[in-house]
């Protein structure tokens, strides 16, 4: 048995024979719950969340999650998560959010507060339940916004957010701003440089920052937002690097709309991030550019157990060079032009066999590979512009 399968398989153990019953201690003040999902990918090219061509069960995640209400003021959350997602994240459990939320004012027409710690991003209509599969609006999320390639740079960051929150009868609103730092592993170092150099790529003291606005109807059938996060990051270059030690400059923000009626949900963003880069010396092609996606989704409950849900999504590494061809360009034509942009189709298929138990189906149809990671698939003289996406999952929580 590979090692890294042992540790989601102990953990699914520990889990399993509590299914279906979240664990309720001291009153209900102390709340316990936990998931699993399992995955099979296959590609008819390039790899995706492991050797999909060859059928991939690189897809894992484990979590478990605690929040311990000390009194309506005062709430202590946290989760772990051990994720296995093919050359991106090997299982290793880690850290997804652990933070306090102090509410000085919290009543039927108003609630302010402030959490400390390692905090969820409030980016976009999923960023916050991106973690859990069964919050999820398929086996993947739009791959052109929620990069998974740089998941745990989206997710969470580490500091203190201020949120507001005013409820009336004509709708609610919703207010946060953060500063901190951002959670950067080999990924993010992978996808801003294209590949893990000699040297440490780290965010700088309190340089990130988020800011999001929400509009909501009272009864959460019309969602309005727009979010943002602003963040820099620095590269210390090491003796056998290349690259000179710079900095990068990223700007994302996101506009969100979603309605919900009582069979079917409309959802669709749109997200333009201008990124920039400074300092690397000749050998690094790339000084600015402005990422854009959007997607357009539907989903249609043909009964409540059983869910429809088609996609479309366009993602382009500038959107002043769509087609890829001056950014390919710039690496020699090394980088084939498609690698700049994505443009993916995808119909799912929603069933839940029971309250915690559900099955997912999916079929992908791409045209570009820029939503892929360049850790999975280093030599872009093997990436393929056109191929198909396989992909089933299992999932369960209590």
């Amino acid at each position: 048995m590979s090692h890294k399968l042992s540790l989601p398989i102990a953990l699914a153990a520990v889990i399993a024979p509590t299914l279906g019953h979240a664990i309720e201690l001291a009153e209900g003040r102390l709340q316990i719950h936990g998931f699993a999902s399992q995955a099979v990918v296959a590609t008819s090219a390039n790899r995706y969340y492991g050797n999909s061509p060859d059928t991939s069960l690189e897809f894992t995640e484990l979590g478990l999650n605690l929040s311990y209400q000390l009194d309506p003021n005062w709430l202590f959350s946290g989760q772990l998560l051990a994720r296995r997602a093919g050359e991106m994240y090997d299982g290793s459990p880690s850290l997804d959010y652990a933070l306090v939320d102090y509410a000085f004012l919290s009543d039927a027409e108003r609630r302010l507060g402030l959490r400390v710690g390692r905090i969820k991003n409030p980016f976009g209509l999923y960023n916050e339940t991106r973690d859990v599969p069964f919050t999820r609006p398929g086996i993947f999320l739009p791959q052109v916004i929620y990069y998974d390639k740089v998941r745990n740079l989206l997710l969470s960051s580490d500091g203190a957010m201020l949120y507001g929150d005013l409820f009336g009868p004509q709708g609610n609103l919703s207010l946060t701003l953060s500063a901190g730092q951002a959670v950067i592993d080999d990924n993010v170092e992978w996808t801003y440089l294209g590949e893990d150099f000699d040297g440490d790529l780290e965010s700088d003291s309190a340089s990130w920052k988020t800011a999001s606005l929400w509009y909501s109807t009272p009864a959460d059938d019309l969602k309005l937002g727009l979010s943002a996060i602003l963040m820099e990051m620095s590269f210390d270059a090491g003796a056998a690097s290349p690259l000179d030690a710079g900095s990068i400059e990223v700007f994302d923000w996101i506009a969100s709309f979603q309605y919900n009626a009582k069979d079917w949900t409309l959802s669709a963003e749109y997200a333009r991030t201008p990124t920039r880069w400074h300092d690397f010396g000749p050998l690094f092609p790339f000084t600015d550019q402005v990422m854009e996606g959007y997607y357009l989704q539907g989903a249609y409950r043909v009964r409540p157990d059983l869910e429809v849900m088609a996609r479309y999504e366009e993602g382009f590494a500038d959107r002043g060079d769509r087609g890829g061809r001056e950014r390919s360009a710039l690496t020699g034509g090394v980088v084939p032009r498609y690698d700049f942009f994505s443009k993916i189709f995808t119909l799912g298929l929603r069933w839940d066999i029971a309250q915690n138990l559900m099955l997912r189906l999916e079929y992908q149809r791409h045209d570009g590979t820029f939503a892929i990671s360049w850790r999975e698939n280093p030599d872009p003289g093997d990436l393929v512009r056109e191929w198909d996406v396989f992909a089933a999952s299992i999932s369960t929580r209590f």
